[in-house]
């Protein structure tokens, strides 16, 4: 447990905590939109500075895009175990703008919540673990291990920068584990440990017909039409029962053991609740599963976009020349993106009539990711998350990607512990993001619980 005088600390810094909290979700830093390169840099600038009076030693890094923020704790002690925190400074683009009750930029608080883009995805949740150090290091009690962050900029748009970069610094990255606060909890009594995340393979599908538009009366019958050829393609894909229809699809799925499932079933889940936040008059998914496993523990194949022919004011009455969808699979342990996506391939060919060409690109994805939720560092990050919430840390899967999880596995041989701080009903990359006042403070007592917790079973 941490001691007394940071939690005082903590809960006295309060009202600063929450301005400095206004401040960075001040900063437009819109990595998807290169008229927001200023405020980019802008935004590692803050972080860094915010790490230095935190008494973090703090660089801003170059990488081939957007900057890293690194910082760790001063004067490293090689005896104690070493984590990292990783979190993003960059939001999604906050269009359509006429949908927000109050500008995205200018924090606006009603209550106990806050609203602003990127204030819950992610700047928060990792300025909660950046407050928890500052309360260890400014109240004179060591720290039983060493701590690291790792902030980027370019999550919202792929991470390509930090794929870069973590091989060539592995080595100043090493830690015995990672800690990622970019998740969900079912609610304020119910925090949760995040052990797997669904990995994403995404792909544009293009069919292309006739050289031309052609007219549907001197043309239409005679030659085959890509927009009807590209829906008649697609609804094989899928079956009345939601099952993938492609060979092999699931060939590499990790069944659900008998405990997950158990351990799931705790997570507080209202049907309706639930069909009415989306707006549905019923739900659908994959037989036999409930719908929190079925989008959080099972594959998916989404259509993203359709696009094909005349979509102005009015009619025109065309054979359009191509047709196009943008899809994505959502992945779950031990589905492998490559794989997958030569499936993919290898059956729309077989499915792809001759009367049109067939072009299917793939795009920037990335793994599942799994840790063993029953080992000693995740239920010490379950301890952990009890002592910030004031009640029983749940298990639960992630239905989204972070992506460079896989990577850091990959190139820093550590698990990642996913333990998150945002709550269902944030609207991360929605209009009127917000983010929880009463999730902001417990998730700081629970980073300041975290480090003797982890520390104790390093």
């Amino acid at each position: 447990m941490a001691p007394e005088s940071v939690l005082e600390y903590l809960a006295g810094n309060e009202d600063r905590f929450i301005e400095e909290l206004f401040a960075y979700a001040r900063i437009p830093g819109i990595s998807a939109q290169s008229d927001h390169a200023p405020d980019m840099r802008r935004s590692a600038e803050w972080l860094a500075a915010r790490c230095e009076q935190a008494g973090l030693v703090a660089e801003i890094r170059k990488t081939g895009g957007n900057p890293v923020v690194f910082a760790k704790t001063p004067k490293p002690d090689p005896k104690k175990p070493t984590f990292l925190v990783y979190g993003h400074y960059d939001v999604q683009p906050p269009e359509p703008l006429e949908l927000w009750e109050s500008p995205p930029f200018e924090p606006r608080r009603a209550g106990r919540n806050v609203y602003a883009r990127g204030i819950s995805d992610n700047k928060g949740q990792h300025l909660a673990h950046i407050n928890a150090v500052e309360a260890w290091l400014k109240t004179g009690n060591e720290l039983p291990c060493n701590v690291k962050f790792l902030i980027e900029g370019e999550e919202e748009v792929g991470s390509k920068a930090l794929y870069d970069y973590l091989p060539k610094h592995a080595k100043e990255l090493a830690c015995k584990a990672l800690v990622v606060s970019d998740t969900e909890i079912p609610g304020m009594k119910h925090p949760a440990l995040c052990y797997s995340l669904r990995g994403m393979a995404p792909s544009e599908i293009l069919l292309e017909g006739p050289d031309r538009d052609l007219h549907s009366g001197l043309f239409g019958g005679a030659v085959d039409n890509p927009a009807m050829v590209l829906c008649q393609m697609l609804a094989q894909l899928r079956d009345k029962r939601g099952k993938i229809t492609i060979p092999g699809f699931y060939d590499d799925v990790v069944k659900l053991s008998a405990y997950e499932r158990k351990q799931m079933a705790k997570v507080p889940f209202d049907e309706k609740k639930f069909r009415k936040s989306v707006g549905v008059a019923a739900l659908f998914g994959e037989a036999g599963y409930t719908p929190d496993e079925q989008r959080a523990a099972r594959p998916t194949f989404e259509i993203n976009g359709l696009t094909s022919g005349y979509q102005g004011e009015g009619g025109k009455t065309i054979v359009p020349s191509w047709a196009s969808a943008k899809i994505t699979m959502r992945l779950v342990p031990d589905q492998d993106p490559d794989k997958i996506i030569a499936m993919v391939k290898k059956h729309l060919k077989a499915v792809c009539p001759p009367t049109v060409k067939l072009t299917v690109t793939a795009g920037q994805g990335g793994g599942p990711y799994m840790v063993d939720p029953t080992g000693p560092l995740a239920q010490a990050c379950m301890r952990a998350a009890k002592l910030g919430f004031g009640h029983e840390c749940l298990l639960a899967r992630g239905g989204g990607s972070i992506p460079i999880i896989a990577a850091f596995k990959k190139y820093l041989n550590a698990d990642t512990f996913m333990l998150g701080l945002a709550l269902p009903d944030d609207n991360a990359h929605s209009p009127n993001e917000k983010f929880s006042l009463d999730a902001y403070m417990a998730g700081m007592k629970m980073a300041a619980h975290l480090w003797p917790e982890l520390a104790g079973v390093a």
